[in-house]
């Protein structure tokens, strides 16, 4: 006797439908017409079931706190981080807390089950930290929280961020994160990238960095992120998020620092709806899309992911955590329209997210967890050879 049985799942890669089996939490068998009973049976009916959607980079911090103080009228980055800054002495731990948990019910609505989230620590009372964790504890039964320390107004260049980041570190906070292209010079940057990557080497952490979100092709501090990698033996576990000075950046040039990211083995997060909203702003024509070189460095073997990044927020006025809609915007962006690119595409919110994550027992496979995604397409989308 099963725990769970669905039945005629059409799954990726699979030749025809199969059944899936599920024991204490876990997947226990993958096969066409498995001949067993189930407490709870489901008939998939041929649609396509997948493991979940993962959000490698969000901030659930700021969700769905669009038009506070005002709306970001230009529409730029810059804008968006200074209205954060006028919010965040007016925020309340309720009142963060209260829209986290309605973005994580909008998530699981939408088949999200994994995602991480940058909280700012560049507030001397961190409430947003102690909001979140308290998120993270309540969702924990039916979402996988992550946490980032992120310094939002700079490692150096906020008064007091590195005794504020190693106290949310202490409280439990999961990932070291960082800026480096938001310090006042290109030297503090790279100082800032150092000293975080020695932090998480001594406290067995992980990195995610938002890398060089900027139009300007000389901000190569993901350079500086890779060599740390290298130096303290991180590889697998530091993420370059955003990454868009590289669509500026000469071929040579992008090209070797791709290189390393692979030797590395750094992953790299595209965020899509928000790159190609916010760079580019000061173009007249032609405009620059904005977000990094993704095709190129899935061709190279790097681990690429896609994030949704905001959602109703100071930076982003759209958005409800469907994470197919940024795969969408992340495949006619990338220019990603042959069949094994549209699958990767697919693999950037689910198993490359999860990789970035480091999430154990995600996947369809026997003894892999048992969440999944059963997804409706139509006969006529099914019988599409993506599918």
């Amino acid at each position: 006797m099963l725990d769970l049985l669905i039945r005629n799942a059409t799954v990726i890669d699979q030749p025809s439908p199969v059944d899936i089996g599920c024991q204490n939490g876990r997947i226990s068998l993958v096969e066409p017409h498995i001949q067993a009973q189930a407490e709870t049976e489901i008939d998939a009916e041929q649609q396509l079931v997948t493991a979940p959607f993962v959000d490698s980079h969000f901030h659930m911090d700021s969700t769905l706190s669009y038009g506070r103080p005002r709306v970001n009228q230009s529409g730029t980055l810059l804008e968006g981080i200074a209205l954060w800054s006028e919010l965040k002495p007016h925020l309340t731990v309720d009142d963060i807390k209260q829209r986290a948990l309605t973005l994580c019910g909008w998530a699981v609505a939408q088949g999200n089950l994994a995602i991480r989230s940058h909280v700012d620590i560049c507030d001397p009372t961190l409430t947003a930290v102690h909001a979140l964790l308290d998120v993270r504890e309540t969702v924990k039964p039916y979402l996988d929280l992550q946490l980032v320390a992120f310094p939002q107004d700079g490692y150096f260049r906020y008064a007091g961020a590195a005794d504020l980041l190693t106290r949310a570190l202490d409280l439990g906070v999961d990932v070291v994160g960082g800026i480096p292209h938001f310090e006042r010079t290109m030297a503090d940057g790279a100082q800032s990238v150092r000293e975080l990557c020695q932090i998480a080497e001594a406290r067995g952490l992980m990195v995610d960095m938002h890398c060089d979100e900027s139009d300007d092709p000389q901000s190569r501090h993901i350079e500086t992120l890779v060599s740390e990698t290298q130096r303290l033996g991180l590889h697998g576990r530091v993420t370059g998020s955003h990454l868009t000075s590289m669509h500026s950046m000469d071929n040579y040039y992008a090209g070797k620092l791709m290189s390393l990211m692979a030797e590395s083995q750094v992953h790299a997060v595209a965020n899509p709806l928000i790159n190609i909203t916010l760079q580019g702003r000061s173009d007249s024509y032609p405009k620059r899309r904005g977000m990094t070189r993704v095709k190129e460095m899935m061709q190279l073997g790097i681990n690429v992911a896609f994030g949704h990044d905001c959602v109703l927020d100071p930076w982003y006025s759209l958005g409800s955590h469907d994470m197919l809609e940024v795969a969408n915007m992340g495949l006619h962006v990338g220019q990603m329209t042959g069949i094994t690119e549209m699958r990767q595409a697919f693999n950037a919110v689910t198993s490359h997210a999860a990789e970035v994550l480091a999430l154990e027992n995600y996947g369809l496979e026997p003894g892999c967890n048992a969440d999944m995604v059963i997804l409706q397409f139509s006969q006529a989308e099914l019988n599409n050879p993506i599918h």
